[in-house]
């Protein structure tokens, strides 16, 4: 990853719009599989080009490999789980998403708005609307974790190389981290729960590394980093920081042996639609983020709840040659930012990390998180543009 030497180079954290044709491709599910394999690669040299288009330096294949589910394309490729029948007996591994919120605003979330996303309609493959439904089945792991995809890796790599032949950008892929992947589902075949998250790290190691050999930056999407406060809503400050630092080793684990300066590592605080009143604040876990051994660190900056939290890198010093990517587009509203705002976001930023250290990004995937695609390429629009502003200002 390069640091910025006479602009703010800009990216964003992964999820974009699909073509009408690829989710209705999707849409066909296993009679329409080979038709969506055939029109992915020109569809992710699409969006590629779109992106440039907007003016974003560091693009991606629009998410568009994951086919539509954050956690479950990465079940497709690692082997070791299976759904079983929810056991009454059994107290649940873990409480709801954002069940902290849950208690406090027990309204709310009868009424099913919590799951309306994050501004209008919801794209295909995302959530849709309603009151929570109780969980009849869970998945369990009852056998070895073990990566099974690497000619699917393999390929995706491959894609996106293809899309940036003879363009200017540079290109990232994002990958659920392992804690995403194994921290929510009930262990049945290991001895321990550190022996169970060790051997899923190992696991996905395999496509991270496929990533990194393929030159590419690997994104790890970890949410859990900093939502784990709220599926455990009865841990102290204490509880969190002792589970934190486990959850630091696992992730370190699985990025052993891969270049630092090929990963970045990407952590919000869920993108559920619900108050977020209970987020976990950033300064309570920083210095537990800063030790992921990652150059970059992509966390939220944009939304209400977090916009303020520039400030704690007065207190805290982003250490020597890594990079700071604070989102500074929301997919919590509808509402397209202001160039100027985003450039004075970059700007606070610029003043606490230095000029050369500070790339923006959104808080999190907006391709399914926003009313409507327009939507999606108009805050990537005012991105770039306020990185442009934030630019003549820094180096005139």
């Amino acid at each position: 990853m390069q640091h910025n030497t006479e602009r703010i180079l800009v990216s964003h954290a992964g999820n974009l719009p699909r073509p009408d044709d690829l989710n209705e491709l999707l849409a066909g599910g296993e009679s329409s599989r080979q038709a969506f394999k055939d029109r992915l690669p020109s569809a992710v040299t699409e969006v590629v080009d779109r992106q440039i288009a907007c003016g974003i330096n560091i693009v991606n294949d629009g998410e568009y490999i994951k086919a539509g589910s954050y956690t479950g394309y990465m079940h497709e490729r690692v082997s070791g789980w299976e759904l079983k029948p929810v056991d009454p007996s059994k107290p649940p591994k873990r409480a709801g998403v954002g069940e902290r919120d849950r208690r406090e605003f027990p309204g709310f979330y009868a009424s099913g708005l919590w799951l309306s996303g994050s501004g209008g309609p919801i794209r295909p493959g995302f959530a849709t609307s309603g009151a929570p439904v109780p969980l009849t089945r869970e998945r369990v792991c009852t056998g070895p974790a073990k990566y099974i995809a690497q000619d699917v890796i393999k390929n995706d790599v491959t894609t996106l190389r293809t899309a940036l032949v003879g363009k200017s950008a540079e290109g990232f892929i994002a990958a659920l981290g392992p804690l995403s992947l194994g921290a929510g589902p009930r262990n049945e075949y290991y001895p321990s729960e550190e022996a169970y998250m060790t051997a899923v790290a190992e696991a996905v190691r395999e496509e991270y590394k496929a990533i990194t050999d393929g030159g590419f930056t690997l994104q790890i999407d970890e949410p859990e980093f900093a939502t784990s406060w709220m599926f455990y809503p009865d841990w102290s400050l204490a509880d969190y920081r002792k589970d934190l630092e486990f959850c630091v080793g696992i992730i370190n684990h699985a990025l052993a042996g891969l270049p630092q300066d090929q990963i970045r590592f990407h952590v919000c605080w869920g993108s559920g639609h619900r108050p977020h009143v209970n987020d976990i604040e950033l300064k309570h876990f920083v210095d537990l983020l800063l030790k992921i051994n990652a150059q970059a660190y992509a966390v939220e900056a944009g939304n209400v709840r977090h916009a303020h939290e520039w400030q704690v890198w007065k207190e805290t010093r982003l250490p020597e040659d890594k990079i700071l990517m604070p989102g500074v587009i929301s997919h919590a509203t509808d509402l397209v930012e202001h160039p100027d705002l985003v450039k004075e976001r970059l700007l606070n930023f610029a003043s606490v990390v230095g000029k050369e250290n500070v790339q923006p990004g959104t808080d999190c995937g907006i391709g399914s998180r926003v009313g409507h695609e327009e939507i999606v390429w108009a805050k990537l629009e005012t991105l770039a543009e306020g990185a442009r502003r934030a630019s003549a200002v820094l180096w005139g």
